[in-house]
């Protein structure tokens, strides 16, 4: 029996599950049966045969049991990927002809060791995103998610590029891609080849300000775009997609970007859908670009956790973000096929993982636009990369009566370097100040400009509030009086397009684990002139060209600035993580989350006691606020208790805070694989404190 296609909603609970519980003795022999067979091999006839009389009575699997158990690629091929069958390298297409949902079977014995802890979260709790029982959501397609949307039946929509003026449509996607958003073909992937993101503002925080019905309308008439019930054309399936928007009647006709179901496409090539049928695949009818968070969400294991009973929500993406099953399957490649030192050796796998590394610094180059591949240092992080800029620019360029230019919004790593090289060299620290609304005050910072300003640091988006700073206009501002300009891009490489020659910055930094990327990696970007004329900052192998006991040669830049053995591994994940980012589309990811934030400013400002934290008009999202009567700790708590996670404190952020006359705040932070369903989750327990007191 064929599994059924998403938008086949089941009427009940999967298969088996109806019946009860899988038997622990039938779990234990089918753990046994796949630990008898070596890697690589299969297990004996006699098991096989076991293992398919007993795991369709044990397991809720609805794909036919194929002949060989385990890992079916051969040791060392580029199949043989470390969750099992999938390929495990980013980029590699899923197997032509594959049946859709036949990826649920177990591919390491490890799955099946975990059905016993995870069987009471097998039951139905509750809807998921798309309105099916949360347990076929989150069961079934977590046992292999990583080729997203592509292998669970999601059909692949045009890119997001609107028509050219003579009105031709889209290009067909790139069938081998592994997920279901894809660029135009030929659409390049360097930042240079993308519009530049323009960034949505509002006045003041309202529900009429940010385009949505009033709070005292019906909660029916101010849902999310994204997630409004579809409207049925005719030939549509009623669930066709989940969450689709119903298209206008002037979009019926054709006349615009997206497609219609049904309907051919006007110049565009046509693409087979995965039915047989000769139209274009539908992937919601919507006055934006596809995008289906279901999908984005199945590639996130984690989003799959359970805590205190709940589904997680992960309100928390400010501190950090999760990671795809891509960037997850390409570190373990690393390990397994690539893991050996870079840069000094002779050896094949010194040669792969050389070319992993130097590959993943194109990527980054690339993402933000930088001129070359030698003007990106691989750190730690943020914090890592602003304490070399200080104490290797810094300390040879500022001196006493020198100043020093932050803004009032910085988080604390890019206060404290300044404040101790100016301690160190007698230079002075200068604040830009913020209006009640949260956004620097540009005609004071004119002001604090003079020919003794050596550098001005800022960030492009407030940790804390949110605000997106002008730091283009800062950038200039600075260079017309002879300073050099930091941009502090943590916040908001993962939110909008980051283009570092179009900003003129002088340094621009970021760390990849708030980009979907693994923790202990970051970027340093700097002009390679600047770079050039810089001192090294650690001695140590790798940024040596030559070493005598009189003297020491450096390696140019990038090499001179990493010395010794770096973080090779996270570096290639970072490069896995951009590669994730660029094929969902960042304006495509910046659209979906200024929608979001704004669904979820609407919802939350007006509950009672609620006082929102930083309301500029340009916001990334980033919600501040505190609720009268409770401390940020009580409201964290009672959040988590039904499995939301929000950052309760000062979030390394105190100046600003104070500004504001608190010393902490609850921050929920979202990302593209949240949902107007997971805000709703928080607003009511918000009201629900409110309430009370």
């Amino acid at each position: 029996m064929q599994s059924a296609l998403p938008h086949e909603v089941p009427s009940g609970p999967p298969a088996g599950l109806s019946a009860g519980l899988p038997d622990p003795a039938v779990l234990a022999s089918l753990a046994n049966a796949f630990f008898s067979a070596l890697p690589g091999q299969r297990p004996s006839t006699g098991d096989v045969s076991g293992i398919a009389a007993a795991l369709p009575a044990a397991l809720p699997i609805t794909a036919p049991l194929t002949s060989e158990i385990g890992n079916p690629a051969p040791a060392g091929s580029p199949l043989a990927g470390p969750g099992g069958t999938g390929t495990g390298v980013p980029g590699a297409a899923l197997p032509q002809g594959q049946v859709a949902g036949s990826n649920l079977l177990p591919s390491a014995p490890t799955h099946v060791l975990s059905l016993g802890n995870r069987a009471p979260a097998l039951l139905p709790h509750a809807a998921a995103q798309n309105g099916l029982p949360d347990n076929v959501v989150t069961v079934a397609p977590a046992l292999d998610p990583r080729f997203g949307g592509a292998a669970l039946g999601v059909p692949q929509g045009h890119g997001a590029q609107r028509p050219s003026a003579g009105g031709a449509a889209p290009a067909a996607p790139d069938s081998s891609a592994p997920f279901y958003f894809l660029r135009d073909a030929g659409q390049p992937a360097s930042s240079a080849a993308s519009p530049e993101l323009t960034v949505p503002v509002w006045n003041e925080v309202s529900a009429q300000s940010l385009g949505l019905p009033a709070a005292d309308q019906p909660l029916a008439e101010q849902r999310f775009p994204y997630d409004r019930p579809p409207t049925n054309h005719p030939g549509q399936s009623s669930g066709a997609v989940p969450g689709a928007t119903a298209a206008p009647a002037e979009a019926r006709s054709g006349s615009h970007y997206f497609l219609n179901l049904g309907e051919p496409s006007h110049g565009a090539a046509h693409t087979p859908d995965r039915t047989g049928g000769s139209g274009v695949p539908h992937a919601g009818l919507s006055a934006h670009p596809p995008f289906d968070v279901n999908a984005i969400r199945r590639d996130f294991p984690i989003l799959q956790e359970r805590v205190n009973g709940r589904q997680l929500v992960w309100f928390d993406n400010a501190a950090t973000t999760h990671k795809p099953q891509a960037v997850i399957d390409r570190l373990a490649y690393f390990y397994a096929h690539e893991n050996s030192n870079i840069h000094r050796a002779a050896h094949a796998l010194a040669g792969r993982a050389t070319d992993a590394y130097e590959a993943a610094r194109s990527k980054v180059q690339r993402f933000i636009g930088a001129s070359s591949p030698e003007e990106i240092i691989f750190v730690r992080g943020t914090t890592e990369a602003i304490n070399l800029i200080a104490k290797t620019w810094g300390v040879k360029n500022v001196g006493e009566g020198d100043e020093i230019i932050v803004s009032h919004l910085e988080h604390h790593a890019n206060i404290v370097p300044w404040q101790q090289l100016a301690a160190q060299t007698g230079a002075k620290l200068r604040v830009i100040p913020v209006d009640d609304s949260g956004q620097v005050l540009l005609d004071e910072y004119r002001r604090l400009l003079n020919d003794r300003t050596k550098i001005v640091s800022v960030t492009q988006v407030s940790n804390a509030l949110g605000t997106v700073v002008p730091v283009k206009e800062i950038v200039e501002l600075a260079h017309r009086a002879g300073a050099k300009a930091l941009v502090d891009g943590a916040q908001s490489v993962s939110h909008m397009r980051v283009d570092v020659q179009a900003l003129d910055a002088d340094f621009f930094v970021f760390s990849g684990h708030k980009v979907f990327g693994p923790t202990g990696i970051g970027v340093v970007y700097g002009k390679r002139a600047i770079l050039e004329d810089m001192p090294p900052w650690q001695g140590g192998g790798n940024m040596i060209a030559d070493v005598t006991f009189e003297r020491t040669v450096f390696q140019p830049p990038p090499n001179r600035f990493e010395a010794g053995t770096g973080n090779i591994a996270d570096a290639v994940g970072l490069g896995a993580a951009i590669d994730y980012v660029q094929r969902v589309g960042i304006e495509n990811i910046a659209r979906y989350e200024h929608d979001l934030l704004a669904y979820a400013t609407s919802v939350l400002q007006p509950v009672p006691g609620v006082r929102l934290i930083g309301t500029a008009r340009d916001k990334a999202s980033v919600l501040s606020f505190v609720l009268k009567g409770y401390e940020t700790e009580e409201v964290g708590h009672a959040l988590n208790e039904e499995g939301i996670a929000v950052r309760s404190g000062h979030h390394c952020a105190q100046p600003i805070l104070r500004r504001f006359g608190v010393e902490a705040t609850v921050r929920p932070s979202l990302a593209f694989y949240n949902t107007c369903d997971e805000v709703d989750a928080l607003v009511s327990v918000v009201r629900r404190l409110s309430s009370r007191r």
